[in-house]
């Protein structure tokens, strides 16, 4: 992992979740990115200024940014960089992750609420749209290390290769001490129709990296409750996903697992897209 992307806009969820990411990243030496999009207030659209006063915020809001990026560095010793843009979220994001080179983006997840998990929030969403690796810190999570990783998965077909290896680099990128390889369905069948153990174990060998890797199989047709438990169990400090995409219409009556345990999860949640 060289480049962590972080998106704020200073709210207390965004700003912890930049904290995280700063200690995260001086764990696995990478590069810390500050992505900010800036919009004008109503009353500022609203008024009368001239071109040179919206300059004058845009440079106010750019310096803000550059200040934070520096006081980042100087905090943590990490390489910390402000990247400021003032259009559309989704689609400057994706110009970041580009110009960058980035390995995965990071965000805030506001406290539960019925509202959130009925309606999401911008961190849900870009889960669902930006099809990326994408970290969603809880407010009130600190970075203490990541010992336990748990990869959680549902799937029927068994997980691509490509999202096993990484599982894998992100467990030596933050020198995990153990992967639990975590598969629910509803019936025994499903389960062994996967093979999802031997395609980690062709992955993951035998832990000759010096990571301990285990692999748990449970009959239940319940997957978030059975995840959330598990993550209790294990005392995991990440817990892994891979969304399911769904058309327009299927969204409308599905919810992706991930997005709901992005909601629910009191641990940072890693979506890693097939």
């Amino acid at each position: 992992m060289k480049v962590i992307v972080v998106a704020t806009d200073y709210s207390k969820e965004a700003e912890n979740a930049l904290e995280y990411a700063a200690a995260a990243a001086r764990v696995a030496g990478a590069r810390l990115v500050l992505f900010h999009v800036y919009k004008l207030s109503v009353h500022a659209m609203n008024s009368r200024l001239g071109p040179g006063s919206f300059d004058d915020l845009y440079k106010a809001s750019r310096k803000r940014l550059e200040d934070r990026a520096a006081a980042i560095t100087a905090e943590y010793g990490v390489a910390a960089e402000a990247d400021w843009h003032k259009d559309d979220f989704y689609s400057e994001l994706k110009q970041s992750i580009r110009y960058f080179n980035a390995d995965i983006v990071v965000l805030g997840m506001a406290e539960k609420s019925l509202e959130q998990d009925m309606l999401g929030n911008t961190t849900t969403a870009v889960i669902h749209r930006l099809r990326f690796p994408v970290l969603a810190v809880p407010y009130g999570v600190k970075f203490e290390g990541i010992r336990t990783l748990l990869f959680a998965s549902d799937v029927v077909r068994g997980v691509h290769r490509e999202v096993l290896e990484k599982v894998k680099e992100v467990a030596a990128d933050f020198g995990a001490e153990q992967v639990e390889i975590f598969h629910v369905s509803e019936k025994v069948k499903e389960i062994e129709a996967t093979g999802i153990r031997a395609g980690a174990e062709s992955v993951f060998g035998e832990g000759a990296d010096g990571v301990r890797y285990f692999y748990k199989n449970v009959e239940s047709n319940a997957v978030i409750r059975e995840i959330q438990k598990e993550l209790a169990e294990v005392k995991a400090d990440m817990l892994i996903m891979v969304p399911n995409r769904y058309g327009f219409w299927a969204s409308l009556i599905h919810r992706s697992k991930t997005r709901i345990m992005a909601s629910l999860s009191e641990v940072p949640l890693l979506s890693l897209p097939l």
